[in-house]
This record gives C-alpha cells, structure tokens and sequence, in this order.
C-alpha cells in the first residue's frame, strides 16, 4: 500500500458515558449527541483528505456497525486496551504491518483542525519518526509513526497534562526524530463548546455541517457556557481516543 493510513480514535456515543465533563451545561443526551456530530464531522475532515486511506478505531469492538453506517468505506479497526496508550499502539502497528508506509492516529473531537495541519503531519513523515500534535491540555490531538514504536507508549500518565512532556521525554530515550505540529484543541469543556460555536461563526456555511445541526437543534443551550472548576478540567475521559 502506497497511502499513509489516518486512523481517527473514536468510540459509539452512549448517553451518560460520552462527555460527561459538559453534563452541566449539556445534558447526558445532548453530550451523546455532540459527540456523534464532532465526530462525524471529524470522518468527513478526514475522508476529503486527498492521498490517504481513512481508517476508524473502534470502540467498543462490537460497534462495528455503527460505524458501517456513519464512517462509510472506512477501514474499521475493532479495538480494546488497558489504556490509550495500548489502543494507539495496537492500531497504529497493525495498519503499518499491513503495508501502510505511514499511519497517523487523530482524535475524534476537534473537527475544526486545519486540513493544512493533516497534510504537514503526512508530510512531516518523510522526516522525522514521529509527528505530534500538541494540545492546548498537554496532551496531543495527533501523533504519527512510519514504525511501530511500543515503548513510546510505555509509562505515560494518560489523561492528565503530563502526556505531552512524557511522551517527548519517552521519544527522546528511544532516539526518535520529532517533528511538531501548531497546537490545537478537542472540545472538553464547556469553555471548548464556547470555543467551537464562536469559530463556526466565522467558518464558511457549508463546514462542519453535524456540529452546526447541534447548535441548532439543542435547546435551552445559553449564549455563553459556563466553564468547569478547574478540578473538575483535570478529570478526562478514560477511553480509546487521543
């Protein structure tokens, strides 16, 4: 296979276990219901990315077919971990032994990233051995191997603000070449939902079509959200997506 693989780390929505940190202000429906639209729209960023195959982590592995009817042509990959970490690792080094010379794992809840961003991060591959997206939490939206790399996986605080710094202290120890993409961000927090709605303000009409349904169609949504404690910004969710 010729194509670099970009595997987007999703998961089935599931009302009171998707987006838990927007319940207040969203209800646990509403939270589901954001997450499936971020998440659409991110298939389709991907999916118009000209060059690459477009491939879904799935979890839990028995969504397969809602990912059939949402992700269409899609290689889907039923995946299971102690941790992200573990996920990362196994999708990213199965789509490389399949004969991808390049795979690039991305979350599932940022859609507004620049397409130009994806397109430095396949380029960015020629180079160095791996390709990070830093988020503005300190974790990374994006990273991306031309070689199975396990132990870049290994030790990492998954979902705190550690992630980042560990993760480039892990690749420095393994003599890998780095190469960093600009900052970005995934939608957390109610202060990301305000983010979101502001910049769709100002994108084209015809972008990111799911997340405008949303904000549309949520009722009782107030013009500005209010943000989590600090505390509570801290808490991620544990699951199978960057």
């Amino acid at each position: 296979m010729t194509h670099p693989a970009l595997v987007i780390m999703a998961k089935q929505p599931a009302v009171g276990q998707t987006k838990t940190r927007l319940c207040p202000p969203l209800t646990p429906a509403q939270a589901a219901a954001l997450y499936e639209a971020l998440l659409r729209d991110t298939i389709e960023l991907v999916a118009g990315l000209d060059g690459v195959r477009l491939a879904v982590a799935v979890t839990p592995p028995e969504a397969t077919d809602y990912f059939r009817r949402i992700a269409q042509g899609a290689h889907l990959l039923p995946v299971a971990g102690a941790d992200i970490g573990d996920c990362l690792d196994q999708v990213l080094s199965e789509l490389l032994a399949t004969g991808h010379p390049r795979a690039i794992a991305l979350n599932s809840d940022g859609p507004t990233l620049p397409v130009a961003y994806l397109r430095q991060a396949v380029a960015s591959l020629n180079g160095a051995d791996v390709v990070l997206g830093p988020s503005e939490d300190g974790g990374y939206y994006l990273i991306g191997l031309k070689q199975p790399q396990p132990g870049l996986f290994r030790d990492i605080a998954w979902s705190t603000e550690l992630v980042m710094p560990q993760t480039l202290a892990r690749a420095e120890a393994l003599g890998l070449r780095v190469a960093l993409l600009p900052p970005w961000y995934d939608v957390d927090t109610a202060a990301d939902l305000d983010r979101l709605r502001a910049e769709l303000a100002d994108l084209p009409t015809d972008v990111l079509p799911h997340s405008r349904r949303f904000f549309t169609s949520a009722v009782n949504l107030p013009e500005s959200l209010e943000m989590p404690s600090m505390a509570e910004s801290m808490i991620q969710e544990q699951s199978c997506r960057p």
